[in-house]
């Protein structure tokens, strides 16, 4: 039985590189009726960086349009999600989720992306802010020991999820072995809250929402695995199921909680970036609330107010804006509190700053209830 799935597993991979092999991506760059015109167009490089941080970037850029040059390199590897719980992910510059990317409306986001021959699979790469050929994924797919080179125009502001689609049971399984990330593009005069003013932020964190389908062994523990290929038939099976087994936000549980929670001041304004690749997901934090919230992630979109919980659906990238008001520990999370406690679906902001008590305030201290 095991022989049959790992004939039915190679049998897939295989499909997927005769595909591409075939010549499928010819389709899309034939016939062009209208060329890039690039001249005079500045060239800037931008680092990437590992979430929840974001590379650094303008707010506000009214200047010509430029090329971002960025580079990723995909690396499958094993991550421990949580003491003695092992996956076989893939990544986008070995994180879970990959670097957020930041760009300004009318930019032209220039990637090369590198697949090293120790990898076993054929990747790409799917940008739900591109226009055509499977957002690029048509355009991009490289076997071990590859690279490519995408360009696109960035004319739609907002966040958006970018992730892997290799083609056939191969696009859910890299996605939920980790393989996706998030693009910011930025209005050209900046953010604009429900009446139409900027505004700004002191701090913006990344978050990744990770379902994971980790399959167990007879006596119920999880197994694992040496590689990528070896583990697929088990996980499909689990992921037909539709329920996660793990849910994190950044690639492990408590990757942003205690010591690694998200920092913040009293008086400053954070934006939350939240991606959620496959499943949906309820954000909530416990102690504040989504000053201004935008629906979709989209930028052009007028953001909704002082929303309890915002929504993240599956393939989506949502952006919330939150100015903290009070020192302390807040929890952010997955408002599905069954995912948020017993799976892993939380993170930590902690604030520091001085109490307002006309905001809050403790009557008086616990104590018998007098009769």
């Amino acid at each position: 039985m095991n022989i049959l799935r790992m004939i039915s597993t190679l049998w897939l991979v295989m499909f997927s590189l005769i595909s591409f092999a075939n010549g499928e991506a010819q389709s899309y760059i034939a016939n062009v009726g209208v060329q890039s015109n690039l001249e005079g167009l500045k060239r800037v490089k931008q680092n990437l960086v590992a979430p929840p941080f974001l590379p650094e970037h303008q707010q506000k850029y009214s200047g010509k349009p430029r090329i971002i040059e960025m580079e990723m390199v995909i690396e499958e590897k094993e991550i421990e999600i949580e003491p003695g719980v092992f996956v076989q992910a893939m990544t986008f510059d070995g994180t879970n989720p990959g670097p957020m990317m930041v760009v300004h409306e009318g930019d032209y986001v220039e990637l090369t992306l590198k697949n090293p021959k120790t990898n076993f699979l054929l990747h790409n790469i799917d940008f739900h802010a591109a226009t055509g050929a499977l957002g690029g994924g048509a355009l991009t797919k490289i076997a071990p020991g590859e690279q490519v080179t995408l360009r696109f125009k960035a004319d739609k502001p907002g966040t958006y999820v970018y992730h892997c689609a290799p083609g056939g049971l191969m696009v859910p399984y890299h996605v939920v072995s980790g393989m996706y990330g998030a693009i910011m593009i930025l209005p050209k005069d900046g953010l604009k809250n429900n009446k139409g003013n900027s505004v700004s932020y002191d701090r913006a964190y990344y978050i990744g929402e990770q379902g994971w389908y980790i399959p167990r062994d007879n006596n119920g523990k999880y197994k694992r695995y040496p590689n990528a290929i070896v583990s697929m038939n088990d996980t499909l099976e689990v992921m037909r199921g539709l329920v996660p087994t793990h849910v994190t936000y950044n690639g492990k549980k408590g990757a942003l909680t205690g010591a690694n929670a998200m920092k913040a001041k009293v008086g400053e304004t954070v934006l939350f970036i939240h991606s959620q690749a496959n499943e949906d997901s309820r954000i909530h934090l416990i102690g504040g609330h989504g000053d201004l919230v935008w629906p979709g992630g989209s930028f052009r979109n007028t953001p909704m107010v002082d929303r309890e919980t915002w929504h993240v659906s599956g393939g989506e990238a949502v952006s919330a804006i939150y100015t903290f008001k009070q020192p302390g520990l807040y929890a952010y999370l997955n408002h599905n509190l069954i995912q948020a406690f017993m799976l892993g679906g939380a993170a930590h902001v902690q604030v520091n700053g001085q109490w307002n008590n006309d905001l809050m305030e403790q009557v008086s201290k616990p104590r018998p209830i007098k009769h």
